[in-house]
C-alpha cells in the first residue's frame, strides 16, 4: 500500500500521480485518506499528552500521600481517573481511525512508474518488440486450434475434465501430460543458476494473500475454504512474497531470488465467456513463477534480469512473441510497472499472454512489513519486491500443438523440452 507520509509531504503529487490511472474515485479516496491521517494523529497527540498528565498526577499523588496529605492526593486520583478514562477513550477512537485508514489504503492503487505509457485500457498498450516466426506465414496445418489437435491426438480430454470439475478445467493424457511437466522443468532449468527453488503451500492464510495485494480487491476470484479460512494460491507469487512477511533482511543479502513451479487457482469471475475453450483461461493450471527481493536502487536492473529470463525462455521454445508495455489504466492495482509477454497461437488466431513481469515497488512490502537493514548501520528501509511468470504451462503448450503442426497431423517438440519428454519428439 501507499505511504501515508508521502500524503502528508506530496498529497498533491500522489493525487496527480494517480490520476494517471484514469479512475476519478481515487482523488477523493486518496484525500480522504489524508484526512483520516490528520485525525488519528490528532487523536494520539491529545491521548499522549493525557497520558503524560496521568503520569505526572500519580507522582504528585504519591509525594501528597508520604507526606499525609491524604484530601489533597484523593482529589487529584480522582482527576487522574477521569483523565484516564478519557485516555481510554481517545486511544479507542485513534485505533479505529487507524484501522479505517488501513482498509482504504489497502484497496488504494500504487502509484505508477514515470516510464510506463499513458493509456486507458489494454487497447493502449504499446507492442516494444515482436520476434520468432512471422504470424502471417502460419499455413493451414497450423491454423486448428489447439483443442481440435489435442483431441485428435488423444492427448487433451476435455469432456472428462468437465465431468470431473466442471467448465473450465483440463484434463492432460499420455504425452500431452508428458509435454506439460517438461514445460515446468524446463522453465525450472531455465532459471536454476540463480534462483532458489521453494515449494510453498498452496493453500494460505487471509494475510499472506493480502500482502500481495489480491485481498480484499480480488476476493471474488479467488477460492476460498471457509471452514479452514485458507485461499487457494492464484499464483505462485503470494506465497514466496509472504517468505519474509515481518522480517528484517540484510542488504548485503540482497536482492534474494526465488523460483517455484505451483497449481495456481482462479474463479476468473470477471471473464465469463471469454477464452472459454481449450486451455486459454482456466480455473486450475500450471506456472513457473521467479521472484526477487531487492534494494530500491537495485530494482531497475532486477526488472529487465526478469523479463529477459522470461523472454529468453519464450524465444528458445520457437514460437512467435511479442513484448507489451502495459499501460497506466491496464495496471493492475499492486504494480509499478509491467511488461507482457506474449505469443502468437495460430490456430486461435490469438496473441497469448504467457508471462507478465512486474515490479511493485514498496506496495507490497509494506502491506508485508518486509525490510532490509543497510550495511553501514541505520535504521531499516522497505525492500522493493518485482516477480514475472517465467513459464504459464496451459498457453504455451497451446501455441506450441497449433505452431508446430505437420500436415499429417502430427506436432514435432521443440528441441530445448526433448530431454524432457521420454524420447517423445513427435506428438501422434
Amino acid at each position: 500500500m501507499l505511504d501515508v507520509r508521502t500524503l502528508r509531504t506530496d498529497l498533491d503529487g500522489v493525487t496527480a500521480a494517480l490520476a494517471r490511472r484514469g479512475d476519478e474515485s481515487l482523488d477523493a479516496d486518496v484525500v480522504k485518506a489524508a484526512a483520516m491521517d490528520a485525525e488519528m494523529r490528532r487523536l494520539a497527540a491529545e491521548r499522549d499528552q493525557l497520558r503524560g498528565r496521568v503520569n505526572t498526577l500519580s507522582k504528585e499523588v504519591g509525594a501528597l500521600f508520604r507526606e499525609g496529605r491524604r484530601d489533597e492526593a484523593e482529589g487529584l486520583q480522582a482527576e487522574s481517573r477521569s483523565l484516564g478514562d478519557r485516555e481510554k477513550e481517545l486511544d479507542a477512537q485513534a485505533d479505529a481511525v487507524a484501522a479505517e485508514l488501513r482498509s482504504l489504503l489497502l484497496v488504494i492503487p500504487n502509484v505508477p512508474h514515470p516510464e510506463a505509457p499513458d493509456g486507458a485500457g489494454d487497447a493502449d498498450n504499446p507492442v516494444l518488440q515482436c520476434g520468432g516466426p512471422d504470424p502471417a506465414g502460419y499455413g493451414a496445418a497450423q491454423r486448428v486450434p489447439h483443442w481440435d489437435i489435442g483431441a485428435d491426438l488423444g492427448i487433451l480430454d476435455t469432456e472428462r475434465a468437465t465431468k470431473l470439475s466442471g467448465a473450465m478445467f483440463s484434463l492432460l493424457r499420455g504425452a500431452g501430460a508428458t509435454l506439460s511437466r517438461a514445460l515446468t522443468q524446463y522453465g525450472l532449468d531455465r532459471n536454476a543458476d540463480e534462483f532458489v527453488e521453494i515449494r510453498p503451500p498452496s493453500l494460505v492464510t487471509s494475510e499472506t494473500l493480502t500482502a500481495t495485494g489480491q485481498l480484499p480487491k480480488f476476493a471474488d476470484d479467488a477460492y476460498h475454504l471457509e471452514r479452514d479460512d485458507l485461499w487457494a494460491i492464484p499464483t505462485g507469487e503470494v506465497p514466496l512474497t509472504s517468505m519474509h512477511r515481518d522480517e528484517v533482511l540484510a542488504e548485503s543479502d540482497l536482492p534474494l531470488r526465488y523460483m517455484t513451479a505451483t497449481p495456481c487457482y482462479r474463479r476468473e469471475a470477471g471473464s465469463a465467456g471469454r477464452d472459454t475453450r481449450g486451455m486459454l483461461r482456466s480455473h486450475e493450471f500450471d506456472k513457473v513463477e521467479i521472484l526477487a527481493f531487492s534494494t530500491p536502487e537495485q530494482a531497475p536492473a532486477m526488472f529487465e534480469e526478469l523479463l529477459n529470463r522470461a523472454l529468453d525462455g519464450i524465444r528458445d521454445l520457437g514460437l512467435s512473441w511479442r513484448t507489451v508495455d502495459i499501460c497506466v489504466g491496464d495496471l493492475g492495482q499492486s504494480h509499478h510497472r509491467s511488461i507482457d509477454i506474449e505469443v502468437y497461437a495460430p490456430g486461435a488466431d490469438a496473441w497469448l499472454e504467457v508471462s507478465s513481469v512486474s515490479w511493485f515497488s514498496d506496495y507490497q512490502a509494506r502491506r508485508a512489513n518486509i525490510r532490509y537493514k543497510g550495511d553501514g548501520g541505520g535504521g531499516t528501509h522497505l525492500v522493493h519486491t518485482l516477480n514475472g511468470s517465467a513459464l504459464a504451462v496451459p498457453r504455451v503448450w497451446a501455441a506450441i500443438l497449433e505452431s508446430n503442426r505437420n500436415d499429417d497431423g502430427t506436432v514435432n517438440v521443440p528441441e530445448p523440452l526433448r530431454p524432457y519428454m521420454r524420447g517423445i519428439t513427435r506428438l501422434g
